[in-house]
Parts: structure tokens; sequence; C-alpha cells
């Protein structure tokens, strides 16, 4: 590879660098480029490195908890305190053990899904040109590059045809920089005009660039590596710091209280220590960041058999706390299968110069092809062999149009197409049958009346208009855009989708709202959006938001569900002031302009045949582009949340609840609750009762509305169930020492199997916000929780049961720990209604 810092690369000759990466015209061959991988590495900034599963696993020891418990172990077997050391020792290998298997599991279907929506790029591989990822580029290999594509690499241009490329990334340069073939003499420039490099994306042209650097020693990768900071975090991730920062100050305040009362109680230091580690675990939602992840993972899972490929694993929590959808019409809303329809004259008469005019315009331009300028091509058989092109004005977002400069028998004339109302201002006269005539006040209004019109049939239109300009003009620049002949227009029928208005329908019902964000004229929107009942809400022009202040923009939101001819700008604004007021916002894109605003929103979404550009800024890739995919998308997001809520509720009632109970017991009892070993192991077994929850099946009620973290209302239901637990918890106390005069190891059994039991059953309640009898768990959750139930029931009848100081329970005892937890399990679910009914929510 070519050094990163090699100065000449773009200035010495192209055989010369060609040769020293044994290249050629043809490119790499097959053998060549399998050679140069291994030796340069995959085309990523961020290496990909095998993961070593050992050293993954060892790494979940560093976890500061973990670690105190293996000094507890090590302090417990030094003191002669076998069992201790051997069961805490096996408890905490277990846990990590179960927590690495289950992420290690997430994080293989995560990487699985990312592949499949890898960046791809056309190159030129013994001798012929193939698509493959771009990951597998190396130096030497030759790619094509066109409108929409970002570069994989960073590469030496061998051939460009009006390429611009937008390196903001890279430079800072705020517009779009024509590059070339050509060497330039200037030595200042940070990026020669021949280099094109990775970060970068091609905005209008064509080129064919020879690749010199990838991965970590291109341009991007250099910075990366000098810059490289977490992302920041989600609402997703926000939410649960939060949590976890509010169980971890109970905990402190629990464990500082129990040490207290053990030390002034004169108990042994070390068992006191061990109990208040125990009570830490018990306390401590470890399994959280495994339930998160696999929750996710799966849900990306039943999302990708929707056809939604998730490219980051938050976002499908951003998705489903959505409740305003921007989304573009064309191909959204309707079927995107364009057809050029009529030319006409401003007579309203049809127009062969119109169509031929559009036509050449469509062939010749080398810049973003849309999907009107294929509906053009396809409608029209001119001969243009006649033809020569000269020149070329790109496209781009702002001027809203594109000009090329063509040439037959010598005469040259200057072709402009885009928007008719820009092309108006541009325009002096006008296309009539005997020649041209004067564009005047009246024949601009009839203009404007025929464009209104036009919108009312449906119709999308494009101006056409042409300049004649002498024989030796040999460049077109935007200054040449003036006194141009107003030819006619070109009209394009694109019927509404006949699934669209079932899909808003669907999404209104799950409380998503949807506005229509679009650089298309108003009445064409408002016919669009009348065919599938969406007609409903103000409109507002892209001119009246450029007056609007942010206040004032934001003010309008309310009202306004259809923003019409609105620039990537503007729809920045928009995004960025639907956020301000509070909503979170999703927004649909594919093309380059859709980028930016794909970047700004809570959660950007594209479609497959979308550009590189707005795949890579996207978040969620659709395979369909339709409002019936994403509808699907926003119920597993939320059903991935409420699976994910299941566990925080648990950790925060009868878990919470129970450590209470044993925290408060050191007050009156004369021994602990329970001793820390069996702590310990209760904990594992409710662990073990939890890993089915992302499996778990979730109401209708729960994914009726968006859903986001509220850690007011996971306090209030804490406040609210965690006291039912330690009631019975206190309850269960009186009837082992006063009912059953239960010695200590009986009381430790008794206890242990009870507060597993209430544990492990009562997420049967809370699963639900309705009757649990008529919402069932799914077939894992079932099992796991009633397989950990029974363990701790048969438990103390085992010989390993003996060894952690359990004893077997008269049947009498059984019986009533079994009416105890059928009693609490009733009054739970009175005290969650209760709870509903007071905070009238379903989060």
């Amino acid at each position: 590879m070519i050094a990163a810092a090699d100065p000449d690369i773009w200035h010495r000759p192209l055989d010369s660098v060609l040769a020293e990466l044994h290249s050629s015209s043809a490119g790499l061959t097959s053998d060549d480029a399998a050679q140069a991988l291994e030796r340069y590495g995959a085309n990523q900034i961020t290496e990909k490195t095998q993961r070593r599963l050992l050293l993954e696993f060892l790494k979940r020891f560093r976890n500061p908890l973990v670690i105190v418990l293996l000094v507890a172990a090590t302090i417990a077997g030094v003191t002669g305190d076998g069992a201790s050391f051997t069961i805490i020792s096996t408890v905490v290998v277990l846990s990590v053990l179960l927590d690495f298997v289950q992420e290690q599991r997430a994080q293989n279907a995560a990487e699985k899904l990312r592949e499949e929506v890898a960046l791809t790029a056309n190159v030129l591989r013994d001798g012929s040109v193939r698509s493959m990822k771009a990951s597998g580029l190396v130096p030497g290999d030759i790619v094509s590059l066109c409108a929409g594509d970002l570069v994989p690499a960073d590469g030496r241009l061998i051939a460009s045809r009006d390429l611009f490329v937008n390196q903001s990334l890279l430079t800072g340069e705020s517009y779009p920089v024509q590059k070339s073939a050509e060497i330039s003499d200037t030595e200042a420039e940070v990026l020669p005009q021949n280099a094109v490099c990775m970060g970068s994306s091609v905005v209008s042209g064509t080129g064919t660039a020879l690749l010199v650097r990838t991965g970590r020693s291109t341009m991007l990768g250099g910075i990366a590596g000098q810059l490289r900071r977490e992302p920041p975090p989600t609402a997703f991730a926000l939410g649960l710091r939060e949590f976890s920062l509010m169980i971890v100050r109970l905990t402190i305040l629990l464990v500082l209280f129990v040490l207290l009362i053990n030390l002034l109680s004169h108990r042994p230091p070390l068992e006191s220590f061990l109990f208040a580690l125990a009570l830490a675990v018990g306390l401590t939602p470890e399994l959280l960041p495994m339930i998160v992840s696999v929750t996710l993972a799966q849900g990306a899972l039943r999302m990708a058999k929707k056809n939604v490929i998730v490219k980051r694993l938050s976002a499908i929590h951003d998705l489903g706390s959505m409740d305003v959808l921007c989304s573009d019409k064309t191909g959204t809303l309707t079927k995107a299968s364009i057809a050029l329809v009529k030319t006409l004259a401003l007579d309203g008469s049809e127009s062969g110069a119109v169509r031929e005019a559009a036509f050449l315009n469509a062939a010749f331009e080398t810049g973003i092809k849309s999907p009107l300028d294929d509906a053009i091509l396809a409608a029209s058989s001119i001969d243009r062999t006649q033809w020569t092109k000269i020149d070329e004005v790109p496209f781009d977002f702002e001027r809203r149009r594109v000009s090329v400069l063509v040439e037959r028998q010598g005469a040259r004339r200057l072709i402009v197409k885009g928007a008719p109302e820009d092309l108006l201002k541009l325009s002096t006269r006008f296309a009539t049958a005997e020649g041209t005539a004067p564009l005047d006040a009246a024949q601009i209004a009839h203009v404007h009346e025929m464009l209104a019109d036009f919108g009312l049939q449906g119709l999308r239109v494009l101006g056409v208009a042409w300049r004649d300009v002498g024989p030796d003009r040999d460049h077109a620049g935007l200054g040449d855009e003036a006194d141009l002949v107003f030819g006619g227009f070109a009209l394009f029928l694109d019927p509404p989708k006949e699934s669209a208005a079932a899909a808003l329908k669907e999404l209104a019902t799950l409380g998503v709202s949807v506005k229509v964000v679009t650089g298309d004229n108003e009445h064409i929107t408002q016919h669009v959006c009348e065919a599938i009942g969406h007609e409903a809400g103000e409109t507002l022009l892209g001119a009246e938001i450029e007056k609007l202040s942010d206040e004032a923009l934001r003010a309008r939101l309310r009202t306004t569900n259809k923003f019409c001819r609105v620039t990537p700008a503007q729809k920045l604004r928009i995004i960025a002031a639907l956020r301000r007021a509070g909503h979170v916002v999703g927004y649909i894109g594919d093309g380059i302009n859709d980028a930016p605003s794909l970047h700004a929103a809570d959660v950007g979404m594209s479609v497959d045949g979308a550009v590189d550009v707005a795949k890579e800024a996207a978040s969620m890739i659709l395979l369909e582009n339709s409002l019936d995919v994403l509808a699907d998308g926003v119920r597993e997001g939320r059903r991935t949340f409420a699976n994910v809520l299941k566990y925080v509720m648990m950790g925060t009632s009868s878990n919470f609840g129970n450590m209470f109970s044993m925290a408060g017991g050191v007050l009156f009892l004369p021994f602990l609750p329970m001793l820390p070993v069996q702590i310990l192991v209760n904990n594992l077994l409710y662990d073990v009762s939890e890993i089915a929850i992302p499996t778990d099946e979730v109401d209708a009620d729960m994914i009726v509305r968006p859903r986001r973290w509220d850690i007011k209302f996971v306090r209030d239901f804490m406040l609210t169930l965690g006291p039912v637990s330690s009631l019975f918890d206190f309850l269960t106390f009186a009837l082992l020492i006063w009912g059953f005069g239960a010695s200590q190891a009986v009381f430790h059994t008794g206890w242990f199997v009870e507060s597993l039991a209430t544990q492990c059953l009562v997420i049967l309640v809370i699963r639900t916000r309705g009757n649990p009898l008529r919402s069932r768990p799914s077939r894992w959750l079932a099992l796991t929780t009633f397989v950990a139930v029974a363990a701790a029931t048969l438990l103390p009848y085992t010989i390993v049961g003996h060894w952690l100081g359990f004893v077997p329970l008269p049947f009498g005892l059984l019986a009533a720990l079994a009416a105890t937890t059928v009693i609490y399990l009733l009054l739970a679910e009175l005290a969650k209604r209760w709870f509903y009914w007071r905070h009238q929510t379903t989060v």
C-alpha cells in the first residue's frame, strides 16, 4: 500500500502508481486481490479483529461487583469457610457465563444483520466489472463512481465526467467540489482535484478511480484514529443509565444499613460482610445488559423477517417511541411507477420540441438520475446519435434544475430541465408554433394557472427551456442559465398506492402522525393526500418556512401535516422543531439530499434501493418502500421495549421487596434471615427464571401508543409493589417463628422457598396490565419460571441443599407457604390494577 503520508501519489505518472500497486488498466486479478487483502487487511476504518472468546469471557470479571464477590470468596476460603468459597465462586462464574453466552449470541445475530446491508462498490476485477462489498476492496482496485455513491477508499481518478464530490467531512468545505483526472499544479490543496477519499460522497457525474489506500490507512482512517469517541448516548441508553443509578443508590443505602446493624449486634464481621455483599447482588440487576442485548437482537431478527434490517439495535426502542413520522411522497405514498404522459407547449398542445429537449437533457446528464428521467427515456424513441454532449451543469437541490450543452451539425444549445417556477424566472421568451414570443406578465400568470390545474389532476410537472449559444461555446456554467426560451412542460403521473390509506390509518391507531415533507408542489401533494385520506391539516410551503423564526415554525407544527417545495435545509429545520417540541421523530428518505435529515431524526429509515449515502446515514433499512412494513416495525419496537421493561419492573418490585425484607429482618431476628450463600443461590435461580423474558408475548394494549422511559413511573411502581412483597415476607417471618416455631435452619429453608416463589411467579402478574389468566406467557418464560420454583422447592431435599444449610420442610409448612404465595399473587394483582388505574397509563 502507498504510504498515507506520500505527497507525490497524486502527481506521479499514473503508470508508475499502477506498477507500484501491481495493477493495470484492467484492474487486479482475483489472485492478486486475495493476496492484497491478506497483506493490507479489510477496508474498514475500525479494524474488525477476530474475537477471542476466552478474552471476552475474562473481561466480564472486570465488573466491580464481580471483583468484590471474588474477593469475598477468597476471604471465605482463607478463613476456612470452604462451602462459602465454593458456592460464591460457582455462582459468580455461572452468572458471568450466562451473561457471556447470551450476549455473544446477540452480537452474532446483530453482526449477521449488518452484513446484509453492507455497502457495495462496482470494481474492475479480472477485466470485468462486478459488485462486491466495500470491505473487500484493496489498493490497486479500480472502482466506478456515480451520483449517490460513497467513495469506498482513497483513490486517484483515472477518468471523470462532470464529477462533483461532497468532501465536507474531511475538509469542511460547504459546497461540492469538482473533481477531474488531471494532475493539479496547486500544492496547497488539502485534497488535489484528482483525489477522491473515503468519507466523501458523489453528488453528480461519474468517475473511475484507482484505489491507493484502504481502511485505517485512508485519510478518514487517520482522523478516526485520532478522534475515537463514543457516539452520544441514545434515549434508550440514557433511560437505562438513570434506572441503574437509582438501583445503585438504593443498594448502597441498604448495604450500609445492614452492615451497621450487624456490627452493632456483634455478629461475626465476615458473615456480616458476606451477607451485605449478597444483598448487593440481589439488588443489582446484573442480567439487565444481557436482557437488553438479547431482547433487542431478537427484536431485530423478527423485524428482519418483516423486511426491516436494523443497523443500530437501540433504534428499535427509538422506533417504538416514535410519535411523528416525516415521509416523502414519492415511493412511500405513491407507487413510484412514474410515467411520462404528455409534453405540452404553453398553448396546451402536444409539443415534439419539448419532448426532444427533455429526452436529450435526461439522456446526456450524468448526475443524479431521478425516476422522472427514467420515465422520459422510457417514453421516447428519439435518435440522439446526431447530438454530441459538450458540457453539463449538474443538478443540485438548491437550484432544482440540470443543464446540458449539446451540439448538432455545428449548432449548440443549452437545454435546461427542472422546477417550472424556477425556469420561469430565468426565461424571457416562450416557444410558439411560429418561433418565440416575449414572456410577459399575462403569460406568466397563464403558466401558473396551468401548473395549478396540473396539480389538481395529480400530475407532476417539469419545466423545459433552452437557449441557443455560439458554436465556439465549450463550457456551461450557472451564469448561462439565463435569458432562456421557456418551451413547455413534461407531465408525469405517479398514482397513489392502494395500501397507503390503510397504512396511514394503522399508524394513526399506533399513535404515530405522518407529516408529508416533499420538494413537490402543494397541488400534487394535496391531490395524493386526498386520494389516500390524508387531506386533514394545513400545508406549509418552503418559501413560508424561510420567513418563519424557529419559534413560529414550532407553533405551526401542530396544525400542519404537509410541507411542500422544501429544501434539504428546511427539512432539517422541520425535524429540529419537532424534536424541540418533545416529539420522537422518524424520517424516511432514499436520496442524497435526505442524508442530513436521516442523521438529524431520532430514527432514520432508508430503503434497500436508496443511494449509499442515505443507507449509511440510516439506522434502519426497509427492504420494501412501504408504510405497511413500517407499521410492523413500530409494533416490534414497542414489543421489544415492553419486554425490557418487564425485567426492570421485576427488579424494582418483588426482587427489591425481598432484599428490603432481608435488610429489615436483621433488626429483630436473632440470626441472619438467610445465609450469604443461600442469597446467592436464590439470586442465581431467579436469574435463570428471567432469561426467557425476551421470548415473551406482549399484550396488544402494550403497543397501541408510543413508549418511552419514565423513571418516575418505575419508581412509583416499585413503591407500590415493593411494600406488598415485603409485607408478605414479614408475614412469612411471623408464620415461621410463631406459627411453626422454626429453628434457624428451618427458617432459612422456608423463607428461601417462599421468597424465590414470590419473586419468580410475580412475573406472571407484572408481565401484563390485564388479567394474567387471560394473557399467557411464552412457553419458554413459563418453563423457566416454574423450573426455578420447582428447583427451590426440591433443593432442601438434596445433598446440595444439605450442604447449603437447608433442611427438609414438613408438608404442613410447605402448604402454608404455598397458600401465602397464592395470597401474595392475588394481592399483587390488586395492587397492580390500583396502580394502573391511578396512573392511567400503559407505559
